[in-house]
């Protein structure tokens, strides 16, 4: 039986979403072994995509099979209850035979949230990054405007080589600001390692005054990663929706 769940965590203590050799310490790591326990044979869980390490997320979707001998509402339960407390699953339905969390994912969501203060954000601070200098908003959302579309983002990438193609349509970036809290949202087919920090970093250093909104034009030209802003961050980072056909 194919399922289809999405999960929530707060990355701050985990090595990033993908089992790696060299530490458990992985979301992928905790899901895989909590299913496999309860199944009693290995389960492979997929993920809509790969976040890094400290990065979270609020509608992370996973796809992974079972024996179909406990319902959704049996497992959503036992899951819960054995995961650690960073780390929760929302929903599980049945999906289709060829369902697949990533290969079948047509637009995703991450929101990066920013704290604009010379005072702490005692608790929100494992979601946000402090710019201490007042940042100009206004100047964001225009340079924003220019990094929408359809684009070749390789200069927003932390890659230096590329087996695939570096095109992708980002449909929306939002600069939303409440009080002493920003928040950009980013909505896109797709998005590149490090993409979403970088742009972050790019729009951040506009709002400093250290680039102009126009100048976004030049840097996706480019295609030069020496061109685009500083990588902010993980912890502002958070995946929040996936949407499927």
């Amino acid at each position: 039986m194919n399922y289809k769940a999405v999960v929530q965590y707060e990355g701050t203590r985990y090595r990033g979403w993908q089992v790696q050799g060299n530490t458990q310490n992985t979301i992928q790591g905790k899901l895989e072994e909590l299913l496999s326990r309860m199944e009693g044979n290995v389960v492979e869980v997929h993920g809509s995509g790969r976040t890094d390490t400290g990065v979270h997320a609020a509608g992370q979707v996973i796809s992974f099979r079972c024996s179909g001998g406990k319902s959704c509402k049996e497992i959503l339960e036992y899951m819960n209850r054995y995961l650690p407390a960073d780390i929760g699953v929302v929903s599980i339905e049945e999906a289709e035979p060829r369902f697949h969390a990533r290969l079948w994912a047509i637009r995703k969501r991450y929101v990066y949230r920013i704290w604009n203060s010379a005072l702490p954000d005692v608790f929100g601070r494992r979601f946000s990054v402090p710019v201490l200098e007042k940042l100009d908003v206004e100047a964001m959302r225009e340079a924003a405007g220019y990094l929408c579309g359809k684009h070749d983002y390789r200069a927003f990438c932390s890659l230096k080589r590329y087996k695939k193609s570096t095109i992708r349509t980002v449909e929306e970036i939002l600069v939303q600001k409440d009080k002493d809290r920003i928040e950009i949202s980013y909505l896109g087919d797709g998005f590149l390692y490090h993409m979403v920090r970088i742009l972050t970093g790019t729009l951040v250093e506009v709002g400093l005054g250290l680039r102009s909104p126009k100048s976004m034009r030049e840097i996706i030209e480019s295609g030069d990663r020496e061109k685009a802003g500083r990588l902010m961050p993980p912890e502002g980072l958070m995946l929040m929706e996936v949407n499927y056909k």
